[in-house]
């Protein structure tokens, strides 16, 4: 009987400390200036595994020059975990395949259409705030058809 009364406190105390520990995050929704989707992006991420490691990305996003193109920037990332709680390097390869569309906002004159992918492999420092929140700093060279562009990318969003 004694047996049984320690292993249901156990067991308890055990869940107890289980449950009192916050748990990681897996989903981020984030605003992105430059990056992987050129000018600005709004994007979802979710993490794979069950601490920070593999993750998928997905966004819709715009870059405008003469015209507006419209963006879907996709990837993966891995997260590496740096001294301190919520530091990591953020190391990825993705894509943005990109529209050019005139007629996407309304200019009739010259309806050009024309689809470019671009290759953006990324690298750069992720920090994961008290509040859920998290920011990025990423150096996001571009590569198409048509020229290589040395970029970066800052992002602020919301995990969940």
């Amino acid at each position: 009987m004694v047996r049984k009364i320690c292993l249901l406190f156990c067991l308890l105390f055990v869940t107890l400390l289980l449950h009192a520990q916050s748990a990681f995050k897996k989903n981020d929704i984030y605003l992105e200036a430059g990056g992987h989707g050129l000018f600005g992006s709004v994007n979802y991420e979710r993490q794979l595994t069950r601490s920070p490691g593999l993750g998928v990305r997905i966004g819709l996003g715009f870059y405008a020059e003469n015209a507006f193109y419209l963006t879907i920037p996709a990837g993966i990332n891995y997260l590496f975990k740096l001294p301190g709680k919520k530091s990591f390097i953020d190391a990825g390869i993705g894509g943005s395949w990109t529209k050019l569309d005139g007629r996407l906002f309304g200019d009739t004159q010259d309806a050009l259409e024309e689809n470019i992918f671009n290759f953006i492999p990324s690298i750069g420092y992720r920090r994961h705030t008290a509040k859920d929140m998290m920011w990025r700093v990423s150096f996001t060279p571009v590569f198409n058809e048509y020229v290589f562009l040395p970029w970066v990318g800052l992002s602020f969003g919301k995990r969940f």
